[in-house]
């Protein structure tokens, strides 16, 4: 498993490049073909849908990007590529969909949207879905998920797919989550024991003593979601890229 130095060099559009453009709602093809006529990288997100397809999707709930409302996860992959996103005209694609439009053109960044609710153990059928598409892609990828369970599962299925942990401060009242849980995955201990090699985390929590020392050590320092010039000239002290949205982010 190599980490390609692509990832730590190119600025990724977050959901694609969608901010700027009416008419290329986030996570929409346009939005991904918009960022790879710009030369950025694309950082995705992935939800299940009922027949365990990957979807390319960032909400729990259709309520906010689409005119339907409920889980993603109870309707097919079929139906979900019939809903319109909302501010476009296409509907919610799949990750094989998207791999065959981007196809190597940009590094892929690809971040596993957790289904146990908890981010715990209960974890599968997405991470199989997910890795059943990219055995066929050849382009540069990475996978990375808030639950170190699901990172867990794609060291096994694709080890030779970089992997890391999307990470931050994990306010316990803000992921309504135990306070041990919180204070577990704050410390980012699961990096080794998942075989990360990069971490995405909160640019507002860059100053995290343990981000600083897991760059010490070689890992990759991602960032997420720059909106400003000013936020990342703060981030790139410490990150070696970022996920942006809102503006135009400078190429290397």
């Amino acid at each position: 498993m190599t980490f390609a130095d692509v990832f730590l060099t190119t600025p990724f559009a977050h959901r694609g490049l969608h901010d700027l453009l009416p008419g290329h709602p986030e996570n929409s093809r346009a939005a991904f073909l918009a960022a790879i006529d710009a030369g950025y990288g694309i950082e995705l997100d992935i939800q299940s849908s009922a027949d365990d397809a990957a979807m390319v999707f960032h909400d729990d709930d259709l309520d906010r990007l689409t005119a339907a409302t409920g889980p993603v996860n109870r309707h097919t992959a079929r139906a979900l590529g019939a809903m319109a996103l909302r501010g476009g005209a296409e509907g919610i694609p799949t990750l094989a969909e998207v791999c065959a439009l981007v196809a190597g053109q940009v590094p892929l960044l690809i971040e596993i949207k957790d289904q146990d609710g908890r981010l715990g153990p209960d974890i599968g059928p997405l991470e199989r879905a997910v890795a059943g598409v990219l055995r066929g892609y050849g382009g540069a990828v990475a996978v990375m998920s808030f639950n170190p369970h699901s990172v867990a599962a794609m060291a096994d299925l694709l080890p030779d797919v970089p992997r890391g942990l999307t990470t931050c401060a994990f306010d316990p009242q803000e992921w309504r989550l135990p306070a041990e849980i919180c204070a577990h995955l704050t410390t980012i201990a699961d990096f080794l024991s998942v075989g990360a090699s990069f971490i995405s985390h909160d640019h507002n929590d860059l100053a995290n003593p343990r981000v600083g020392e897991l760059k010490s050590r070689g890992a990759g320092i991602l960032c997420w979601t720059i909106r400003t010039p000013e936020q990342e000239a703060r981030a790139r002290r410490i990150a070696h890229t970022i996920t942006f949205e809102g503006y135009a982010a400078p190429l290397a």
